[in-house]
């Protein structure tokens, strides 16, 4: 599928695009950086462009994994304000206000071969995510529990916040 119109580095797609869709297109982008995951620029991030895709990977099938690890009948929504301020109003992660959760931070080495392994096991995760029942779900350590709408949602901001981080680290 063709996209609509870029602007800067991100593609924007019809409406007609689910948001997971928009995920797998997300995860290409970043996949077309693995060549550079040496480069570093410290006055942007202290991790390297190979650092931001292997946590944004980690992150993905981390939420998947617990997603389809979950039990749909145990969700109960309650109102978290962070959740709403960030993922409804501000659509945006801000930059050095938390901390990546220990699981989801790189670590090891971190190369081409490593970062090809885990775009494989990130891109077999994803599959059936569509068929997951609506109320699958994973505890956020700072959004509380997210059901399979708004883990999608999270999945697409947070890998477009780190893509944001690469492109200004390769600027």
């Amino acid at each position: 599928k063709n996209p609509d119109f870029k602007l800067g580095f991100f593609y924007f797609y019809d409406i007609k695009t689910s948001i997971m869709q928009n995920l797998y297109l997300l995860v290409n982008q970043l996949e077309s950086n693995i060549s550079q995951f040496e480069t570093t620029n410290n006055s942007v991030s202290g991790g390297s462009v190979g650092w931001h895709i292997e946590h944004s990977l980690k992150t993905i099938d981390q939420i998947i994994t617990a997603c389809k690890n979950s039990n749909p009948l145990n969700y109960q929504w309650q109102f978290n304000f962070k959740r709403f301020l960030i993922m409804s109003i501000a659509k945006k992660i801000p930059r050095g206000k938390a901390r990546a959760p220990k699981i989801v931070r790189p670590e090891g080495e971190i190369n081409q071969k490593t970062l090809t392994v885990s775009f494989s096991k990130v891109k077999e995760n994803m599959k059936n995510w569509e068929s997951l029942d609506k109320n699958t779900h994973f505890p956020h350590p700072f959004f509380g529990i997210l059901n399979k709408k708004e883990t999608e949602n999270f999945l697409v901001l947070h890998t477009k916040h780190h893509l944001m981080i690469i492109n200004d680290i390769l600027a």
